[in-house]
């Protein structure tokens, strides 16, 4: 049985990680917005165009050395 390709719309993320994100992080990215929250964490929220490009910014979650707390999708 073959799974047919499945057209990929995007998707609104918010990805919450721990400790607060230094601004000038903002342009790596790309289009999230960060907010810094009031119990220590960050969350980085926006559009995000396909899974590949979530992988991108997880991984670069990862690449950091950040602790990440969630990723959700959000209406």
């Amino acid at each position: 049985m073959t799974a047919s390709p499945k057209q990929e719309v995007p998707a609104r993320y918010e990805i919450r990680i721990g400790g607060h994100l230094e601004k000038h992080w903002s342009a790596w990215f790309g289009d999230l917005t960060l907010t810094h929250e009031g119990d220590g964490t960050t969350t980085l929220c926006g559009f995000v165009p396909d899974q590949a490009a979530l992988y991108g910014v997880l991984m670069k979650v990862r690449d950091l050395g950040i602790v990440l707390i969630s990723v959700e999708a959000v209406d």
